[in-house]
């Protein structure tokens, strides 16, 4: 017999359920409200000294990189301030936020909320096509050997998708972030739908956002094991309006309607640092 003619190793485990993701850079929101009442109490003089301190270092975590921060002005009770931050690691997150915690102005803001997470590719499509090689070549599942298989085409995978999972905060005027899980419940369980099921839907969700790329950029953070909700999702536009009109044609999608959960959602409009003065003294630049 011929070494192509020997049979295959049977593989005799399951095809995992758990699907393959990239990760990016490490992102941090901030809300925070300004206690307006003690800011306007300061003189003159001290206001500016305390916006030009802010200033000078919200211009460098701008400027940053790898991986920048940028400034909103949050609408509505929420709070007034969200900070966005991407970078290379959760300890270069934390940098940050301790930085701003060193300013004279953080006396005067209070956190209202915040949200870890790290820029995530959920590969649904290839995790398929990853396991069914990997299985029909006699490879036993969770073996080292496949761990190794699986890190070598994540690795060539990340390479690939650099540019998505480590962009630059968009530019665009308005900023809309909100958390989400999948339904755990007794009656309707994402997680113990079958992968090929999963995918399936997946890819039918991911034909909506598609249809608005050029009107919204929209970025999905992981946050499994690090914060409240399994996902966070930003989404960046210059029209507020397409936020609503994506959520809303994205909830009739079946994923959406049976297993989606949101949290709060936060929008606000997007502030250059050196305009933070202007912001404090009441005027929108």
């Amino acid at each position: 017999m011929t070494t192509t003619d020997r049979p295959r190793p049977q593989v005799t485990a399951e095809m995992p359920a758990v699907p393959l993701t990239t990760e990016g850079f490490s992102v941090l929101h901030q809300m925070m409200r300004l206690r307006w009442p003690a800011w306007r109490g300061l003189a003159a003089a001290e206001k500016k000294s305390i916006a030009q301190e802010a200033t000078d270092l919200l211009t460098r975590l701008e400027t940053h990189s790898p991986g920048q921060s940028a400034l909103y002005s949050l609408i509505g009770h929420k709070g007034d301030l969200m900070m966005i931050h991407f970078r290379n690691s959760f300890a270069d997150l934390n940098q940050a936020e301790l930085q701003l915690s060193n300013l004279r102005f953080s006396d005067y803001l209070e956190p209202t909320t915040s949200y870890l997470s790290i820029i995530e590719l959920g590969l649904y499509d290839s995790t398929l096509k990853i396991y069914k090689e990997l299985t029909e070549q006699g490879i036993e599942p969770h073996s080292e050997q496949w761990k190794a298989e699986i890190e070598c085409k994540l690795n060539r995978h990340k390479e690939a998708m650099h540019p998505r999972l480590y962009p630059e905060i968009p530019s665009n005027r308005y900023a809309c972030f909100y958390p989400m899980d999948r339904r755990r419940g007794e009656d309707k369980n994402w997680y113990t739908l079958p992968i090929e099921e999963r995918a399936r839907q997946m890819n039918d969700h991911g034909l909506v956002g598609r249809r608005y790329a050029g009107e919204v950029r929209q970025i999905i953070t992981g946050s499994i094991g690090f914060d409240d909700w399994e996902w966070g999702v930003d989404l960046f536009a210059d029209d507020p309006l397409v936020f609503k009109k994506l959520i809303y044609e994205m909830r009739f999608d079946h994923v959406s309607a049976v297993y989606a959960l949101f949290g709060q959602f936060y929008v606000g409009v997007r502030v250059p640092a050196a305009k933070l003065e202007m912001l404090l003294s009441g005027q929108l630049p």
